[in-house]
This record gives C-alpha cells, structure tokens and sequence, in this order.
C-alpha cells in the first residue's frame, strides 16, 4: 500500500526569471521586453488570453500609485488575477516581527509571481535567494527601479526614435533617486549617450552606479539653466525626502530645481520633458500644456512595458 504521506518525487525547474535590478536586463532582453510592450500597446488590452489563471501577488512596504495600479492592471488585462498588500509592513506578518525571507517563502506557495517595493536596499535580491517564484523589484530603498527605466527607455524610443546618440539630462537627487540610478546604468549600454547630472554636490550619483557608467561621456553640474539647452531629454526628479536622515536636511534641497516656463523656453524644440512622479513642486504646471512634457504619457507607458515584464517572468 502507498504511503500517502510520503514526499512527492522532485521535479526539475526551470530558472526563475527574477528582475531585480539592471544586471538581470541585457541588451538584448530589453530590447526583447520593449518590442513586446509595442504589441501589447497596439493591442490595446486585448490580451487576456496570455495569463489565464496565473496570480500575481504585489507586496508594498512604501507607498505607490502608478507602479501599483500599473502592474495591477497589467496583470487584469493579461488574463490572470491579483493579490494585493498595500502598506505590507503595516497590513501583514511583518507587523508582527515576521522577515522579509519568511514572507516571500510563504507567498511564493500562493502566488505564480512577486512584485515587492520595500524600504531595504537589496530586499529584491534577498527575496529572489529564497523565493519560488519570479521576484520583480517595483524599488528597494534607494537601489534601483528596474521596471521604471524600461518604461524610460520605451518613451524615449517613442518620443525620439532611438535610444542611442542622446544627450540626457538627469536632474534632482540622484544620490537616492532609484529611477534615475536605474535608467543612468540601462542608458550606458547604448552607443554615444552622454550623460548631464544635474544635482546639488550631497546628492550626486553614487560610485556604485557611476562605476557602471564611467567608460561613458558624462557632464557634472549644480547648474540646471546652463544645462537644458542642448538636452534631448529632461529627465526630473523629486527630493526623495523619506530617504534623509531627518526632515530638516530634505528641506535643504526642496525648490533647488523647478523645470518652469523660462527653462522651458530653454530647452529645445525637439526635446521631452519627464518624471517619475510623483512632482512635488518640481514641475511647474503650465509646463503642463507643453506637448515637450512627457510624463503623463510616460506614466501610461508604465501599463505595456510591465504587461510584457510579467508575460516574460511568467511564461511557462
């Protein structure tokens, strides 16, 4: 008679396709997950029949709006179903003391997939040691935003036309802006890009990212006037106030770089305007009007790019 208790024979399993940061993205594979998102874009959430029955779990450590959503819905218009945890560090075990590792151990046996945001750097890479499911990194601490430069990149190449031969202009705090960390490494990797950082002395790109990108043409400034003029892309970010020791030195930097109407008329005719969102004062709203301001359509760029992340991550 069987043993009914027994272990069941071990299978076999494919690599997990984590991304949790840009040393998961070669240049080939974002080319590969940019040309998917082009077709999810022209099918226009058509595509439910790419993950019926799959289930993604999102767990959110920090606030999030459009990464969220974005992934969400993603995910809806894929086939497959959600499960969420907003304010995971409040709303779950983490409450009571559980670690991360504990967490994703368990949520790997619900879930077909993993989106994380958490406050830790490198919390995506330990969720991935442990995780039986593909690990997406939606931002950990002040590392990196993988999935956000991919939509980056994507509304580069549908504004401009290329992703190459550019001059970007990446403006703010750079020293914790995971987006522009994440983007400034992706960017590197294609032929004669240069770089213009634009950020107060405190607050430039750290070593680790800067040591990726060296071999590349780079500009330093503190002076955001004298940098727009020959920009294809103005990149802006917020102050990230949550990462600063305490609120009095974020407060330092609040207003030091606002894209108005005069730096505007500064900035080429050709040349896109964008965030990350969200804006906190940095972006005038008349800049609004603007058909050179990009990043509300950047934001809509968000849905296509991660209904390609998730197809790949998630095919069987």
């Amino acid at each position: 008679m069987r043993d009914t208790l027994a272990a069941p024979p071990v299978r076999t399993q494919a690599p997990l396709h984590h991304l949790t940061g840009p040393a998961s993205l070669d240049r080939s594979l974002v080319e590969r997950l940019l040309e998917a998102a082009a077709v999810f874009e022209t099918a226009d959430g058509t595509s439910r029949d790419r993950l019926p029955g799959r289930l993604l779990a999102t767990l959110f450590y920090e606030p999030s709006t459009r990464t969220r959503f974005s992934f969400e819905a993603a995910m809806l218009r894929l086939g497959g179903q959600v499960l969420s945890a907003e304010s995971a560090g409040q709303a779950s075990s983490a409450a009571k003391g559980e670690s991360l590792e504990d967490t994703i151990r368990v949520v790997s046996e619900y879930a077909d997939a993993i989106v994380l945001r958490h406050p830790e750097l490198g919390a995506a890479e330990r969720a991935a040691t442990v995780a039986r499911v593909p690990v997406i990194n939606a931002g950990d601490g002040a590392g990196h935003h993988p999935t956000q430069a991919l939509l980056d990149l994507y509304t580069i190449k549908k504004e401009l036309g290329r992703l190459d031969h550019l001059r970007i202009g990446l403006v703010g705090d750079l020293r914790h802006g995971r987006t522009a960390r994440s983007l400034a490494t992706l960017l590197a990797r294609y032929p004669g890009n240069e770089l213009v950082l634009v950020s107060p002395p405190a607050l430039r790109l750290g070593d680790d990212v800067r040591g990726s990108i060296e071999a590349h043409a780079i500009r330093e400034t503190s002076d955001l006037a004298a940098a727009v003029s020959d920009l294809d892309v103005l990149y802006q970010t917020r102050i990230q106030a949550e990462r600063f020791a305490t609120a009095e030195e974020a407060t330092r930097y609040h207003g030091i770089y606002v894209i108005s109407p005069e730096v505007m008329r500064r900035l080429p005719e050709h040349a896109i305007v964008m965030h990350p969102l969200p804006r906190v004062g940095e972006i005038d709203p008349q800049v609004d009007a603007d058909p050179r301001a990009a990043y509300f359509r950047q934001a809509r760029n968000g849905l296509w790019v991660r209904m390609a992340v998730l197809d790949w991550a998630m095919a069987r």
